[in-house]
C-alpha cells in the first residue's frame, strides 16, 4: 500500500516560513520527504532548499518573488500573518492580500493533484455574518492598491484588520477551492486557536494573557506551532485528496462547545469584564 502522507518527490513553496507554524509545516515536510522552498522576510535558522527573501507588505517584492520561482510546487503553504498589533492596512496586506497574490500567482506552477493550504484563524469564524461586504471587497482586482482603496472607503469594516482579513481569508479560500476545482487543485485553511509561538507576545499587548486563556477551550492550553503544522501538511497531502474548501477549526474544542453550548461566550466575556 502506498503511504500517502509522504512528501518523496514533491516541491513544496513555503511563504512565512522562518518561526512558527510555517517552520514547523517545512519541518514536517522535509521529515517526510518532500523538498521545501522558503520565502519570508528574516532567513530562518533551518536548511531549506532554497529561501527568498520578501517583504509581503511591498507588492513589488511579492510580484518579483513570483516571477523568480520555477515550476513546479506540488504543494504550496502561506502560513504569513501579521498580528493586531500592526496598522489595519498592513494586517490587510499580509493576512490577505498577499496570500490572495500567491495563491493566483503560484497556481499556474501547480500541476494537477496539487494543493494549497493558507492559515486563517479563529479570530475570523464570523466570516458568515459579513458575507456580503467581504464578497465585495474580495471582488477587486487583488490589486494591493485596490484594496487599500477599498478599505479606505471602508474603514469601519476593516476595523483594527485583523479580525477582517482573517475572515476575508477564509472566505477567500472557499471561493478560490470552488473556482480552481476543474484544475485538479485543491486549496484548504487552518483556523488556529491560541497557540505558542513568537508572534504570542504582539497578541498579549492586544489583549491580555487572561483573556487569551479565556479562549482556550477544553484542553485548556495554548497549541504547540507543530500541532498547526501537521494539519497543515496532511491537507496539502494525498491523504486529503478528497478535502477543499475546508477550513479546518484547530482551536483545543472551544468551537465545538460554542457550538453545544456547552461553553457560554457571554458567561466568558462578563467575567473577564468584572475582573478587569
Amino acid at each position: 500500500m502506498k503511504n500517502l502522507f509522504s512528501y518523496e518527490g514533491k516541491r513544496c513553496l513555503f511563504v512565512g516560513c522562518a518561526t512558527g507554524m510555517g517552520a514547523a509545516a517545512a519541518k514536517a515536510v522535509q521529515l517526510l520527504g518532500g523538498e521545501a522552498h522558503g520565502v519570508d522576510y528574516r532567513e530562518p535558522d533551518y536548511k531549506l532548499a532554497s529561501f527568498t527573501s520578501c517583504d509581503l507588505r511591498d507588492e513589488s517584492q511579492v510580484d518579483s518573488m513570483l516571477g523568480s520561482l520555477e515550476a513546479p510546487f506540488h504543494a504550496v503553504f502561506y502560513c504569513a500573518g501579521l498580528p493586531p498589533t500592526y496598522s489595519a492596512l498592513d494586517n490587510v496586506k499580509v493576512n490577505i492580500s498577499a496570500l490572495r497574490k500567491v495563491a493566483e500567482g503560484v497556481h499556474p506552477l501547480v500541476p494537477r493533484g496539487g494543493a494549497m493550504a493558507f492559515i486563517a484563524s479563529m479570530g475570523g469564524m464570523q466570516f458568515m455574518d459579513n458575507l456580503d461586504v467581504l464578497n465585495d471587497f474580495l471582488s477587486t482586482d487583488g490589486s494591493f492598491a485596490a484594496a487599500e482603496a477599498w478599505c479606505e472607503a471602508h474603514a469601519d469594516n476593516v476595523n483594527e484588520g485583523y479580525g477582517f482579513s482573517k475572515q476575508a481569508a477564509i472566505l477567500y479560500t472557499i471561493n478560490r477551492a470552488l473556482a480552481v476545482v476543474g484544475d485538479g487543485v485543491r486549496v484548504n485553511c487552518i483556523s488556529p486557536g491560541s497557540t505558542d509561538t513568537p508572534m504570542m507576545p504582539e497578541f498579549e499587548k492586544f489583549a491580555p494573557p487572561e483573556m487569551i486563556k479565556a479562549f482556550y477551550g477544553p484542553l485548556d492550553r495554548a497549541a504547540q506551532p507543530e500541532e498547526m503544522g501537521w494539519p497543515l501538511v496532511f491537507l496539502n497531502s494525498d491523504a486529503a485528496t478528497f478535502i477543499t474548501g475546508l477550513n479546518l477549526i484547530i482551536d483545543g474544542g472551544f468551537a465545538a462547545g460554542m457550538a453545544t453550548g456547552l461553553i457560554d461566550l457571554n458567561e466568558i466575556l462578563s467575567g473577564l469584564a468584572e475582573a478587569t
